[in-house]
């Protein structure tokens, strides 16, 4: 029988941004909604490990890396105009990457199946050398790079459906025919990339495949392009796993996004990622929060996220 699991740990508050809209109390309370409403005992609850040194430089520099490790332990400091840095976000960056390692090492060992990680900082605009956009370490990527070269178990693909593109996956991937990176977002939009025609180049040529939609764009326009354009290059592509960039943002109450989203679409938008997964890949997803900055909207998405993986995967 299939099995989910979720990888939260209280390490993730330590990255303390105060009011900045990507603060702890995002996946503080989507943790407690998911204990109120009985979810959590219906998957199998793990716990994540510190990325090693090894995992992080598959896609990020070491001069980047030894720069993170150089800060000062006691001050808290700008890496860039939108991302805090303080005593406890390095420890939270490193388990937030792990997570999705250690997401990646439970379904190659049979534990589960499909594995959200409730995580933060998010990651999927963080460059090979520098920080962007809320993100530190770019937690798929580093997971996607574990799947394909770190571990060899084969080909990764990458959906992300945050309402921004995730531009540092992008640019960590562009030439890595090994990873199929897909991205559904707002246009024109922040961060100013994905555009239609950044496809890859190289041996990555037609790996990359952007979906730039307008403002308002609802639940019908991701859905026709999961089933038009992404699912016939995963069914090409014929990865060992499929990795979620989960934002949430796209929501129609985000206070950032500028989407109509719903919160049920995020569980048949899902849904449709998974049955993809079972054709094609024995039925395994890893998925990892990126955005999604009104609480209580998150909170009810998450649910009905992991809940389109529990009803896919038949349970615990």
């Amino acid at each position: 029988m299939a099995r989910t699991g979720l990888i939260y740990d209280d390490v993730y508050l330590g990255h303390d941004t105060g009011s900045h809209p990507e603060n702890a109390a995002r996946v503080k309370d989507t943790y407690e909604h998911l204990e109120s409403t009985g979810l959590l005992d219906k998957v199998i609850r793990l716990k994540p490990r510190p990325a090693t040194e090894e995992e992080i430089l598959l896609v990020h520099t070491k001069q980047y890396y030894d720069h993170l490790r150089s800060l000062p332990s006691d001050a808290t400091l700008n890496l860039d105009a939108d991302t805090v840095f303080g005593p406890g976000s390095l420890d939270a960056a490193l388990h937030a990457a792990g997570a999705v390692t250690s997401a990646v090492d439970a379904l190659r060992e049979g534990r589960c199946s499909r594995v959200f990680c409730l995580v933060r900082p998010p990651g999927h605009h963080a460059r090979p050398g520098r920080a962007m956009g809320f993100c530190i370490l770019n937690n798929i990527a580093i997971g996607a790079a574990y799947v394909t070269r770190g571990c060899g178990l084969g080909k990764a693909a990458i959906i992300d459906f945050d309402v921004h593109h995730g531009n540092g996956t992008q640019e960590m991937f562009y030439e890595d025919g090994s990873v199929l990176y897909a991205s559904i977002h707002s246009w024109p939009f922040y961060p100013g990339t994905g555009a239609e025609g950044e496809s890859g180049a190289g041996a990555g040529t037609g790996k990359t495949l952007n979906f730039p939609l307008p403002a308002g764009a609802g639940e019908d326009a991701y859905r026709r392009v999961l089933a038009e354009r992404i699912m016939p290059a995963l069914r090409a592509h014929k990865p060992w796993v499929i990795l979620i960039s989960a934002g949430f943002d796209a929501h129609r109450a985000d206070p950032i996004g500028n989407m109509a989203l719903e919160t049920g679409a995020f569980g048949r938008i899902t849904t449709d990622i998974v049955e993809a997964a079972i054709e094609i890949c024995d039925g395994r997803v890893v998925s990892a929060l990126e955005g999604g900055y009104d609480r209580s909207a998150l909170a009810a998405s998450v649910d009905a996220h992991i809940g389109a993986l529990l009803d896919s995967a038949g349970g615990v």
